[in-house]
């Protein structure tokens, strides 16, 4: 039996999750709310791009000049024409002591297959999946104390060495981890 793609996944995933984030938003933490799962405890957006020929998102795998390594048949074409992707948080506690406490991610998928100089299609070859997910922790009003694994999967002949132009698998969308402090600001009301 086949497994399903992670692709499919992700975009299942963010289909499912789009109506429950179009809701109104909800103050998490207010008395009315229940102590597990209250209103609005899931919130985020989805969002899909295309990139205009001359203008593709370059995701580090490789060589700007590719195209010298076999023309429109080169096998490193690893440069996107649409990008999807999305932010989800999760807040299933309310009136615990971990009602603070967040998570969240934020899945993008790159499809295309072209060439600086040489290729440019509308292809939606799956290439990579950036993802970061993380925990926060929200501080005072408008902080947040964050830490974020961020992660990239490269997808069907790019999990492979792909000539001389292939920069390798690392890139700088590759493997880190990161603790950051947020600061929201401007037309702030309060997110939770």
């Amino acid at each position: 039996m086949r497994r399903p793609s992670t692709l499919l996944l992700i975009v299942l995933w963010l289909g499912a999750a789009t109506p429950v984030l179009c809701e109104e938003p909800v103050e998490v933490g207010s008395p009315s709310s229940s102590k597990f799962f209250p209103k609005g405890w899931v919130r985020g957006f989805t969002e899909f791009a295309l990139a205009p020929p001359h203008n593709e998102p370059d995701l580090g795998r490789c060589s700007a000049d590719a195209g010298s390594f076999g023309g429109v048949n080169a096998p490193c074409t690893a440069f996107a024409r649409f990008v999807g992707g999305g932010y989800i948080e999760l807040q299933p506690l309310n009136t615990t002591p971990l009602r603070r406490v967040f998570l969240f991610g934020e899945p993008r998928l790159f499809f295309g297959r072209n060439l600086p100089q040489t290729l440019y299609t509308y292809s939606a070859r799956p290439i990579a999946l950036d993802r970061s997910v993380g925990v926060g922790f929200e501080l005072l009003k408008n902080f947040e104390l964050r830490l974020t694994e961020h992660r990239v999967d490269w997808l069907g002949r790019y999990r492979n060495y792909l000539g001389g132009a292939d920069r390798g698998k690392s890139g700088p969308l590759g493997l880190y981890t990161t603790v950051s402090a947020r600061w929201y600001f401007g037309g702030y009301r309060g997110r939770r």
